[in-house]
């Protein structure tokens, strides 16, 4: 059996969570997992960059100088890419229809294989239900502090999908005003996590509330 930590917002240990083996046994392969990501980047381009070539320049028609008689090079006009100012040779034109599609079975694959190294690597920990007066980001702080030992991660933080808790809107909505001063920390709810935030993490921090949503995307098919 796998266990994850779980802690008080002081950063107290007040005991573990079992997680069943065989909900780590998922292997995705590792091509297969850098597939999906790379796609998941690409798929976030906005392809808007643009640029003019020389008949969109408007700039005058007249020749830079003499054809004959100077021995300089013969030249067009001002709006040849030599010049300042002047077109730009094969430079990037909006793209469109260039989504990647993502395979439904590869990406919760992937994401299962990356839920459960992180777990493997005891670097899952489970932060029980907290209700905040108000936004804390020291109170935040220290709590990450503390249980990363003082090393400065980088830290995903998980709460439950809106609708979960019977809520109306972000239940967590002070949680997350406190991190979001925070260097490198960021919250998602469970249902947008995706590979390439779970790889980009280095430790994963679960709101007690989103722990059995959590744990269900590992025994999803």
């Amino acid at each position: 059996m796998a266990t994850l930590k779980k802690y008080d917002l002081t950063g107290k240990e007040i005991g573990t969570i079992q997680v069943d083996e065989a909900l780590l046994e998922s292997s995705a392969h590792p091509q297969s997992i850098k597939d999906y990501i790379v796609a998941l980047r690409n798929n976030a381009r906005q392809w808007s960059a643009s640029t003019k070539c020389r008949k969109e320049i408007n700039r005058t028609g007249r020749k830079p100088h003499p054809q004959k008689g100077q021995g300089r090079s013969r030249q067009g006009d001002l709006a040849a890419p030599q010049y300042k100012g002047g077109g730009i040779v094969f430079g990037p034109k909006p793209k469109f229809d260039i989504h990647v599609r993502i395979n439904k079975k590869e990406r919760r694959a992937a994401i299962r294989t990356l839920i459960a190294e992180k777990i493997k690597a005891n670097q899952v920990h489970v932060l029980e239900k907290t209700d905040l007066e108000k936004p804390q980001t020291k109170q935040m702080h220290a709590f990450l502090h503390k249980i990363m030992n003082g090393k400065c991660r980088r830290v995903l933080m998980l709460g439950e999908s809106k609708g979960a808790s019977g809520e109306m809107g972000n239940p967590n909505e002070k949680l997350v005003k406190s991190l979001r001063n925070i260097p490198k920390k960021e919250y998602l709810q469970v249902p947008q996590v995706n590979g390439y935030e779970l790889a980009r993490c280095q430790e994963l921090v679960i709101l007690e509330p989103a722990l059995a949503e959590f744990l269900s995307i590992l025994g999803a098919s």
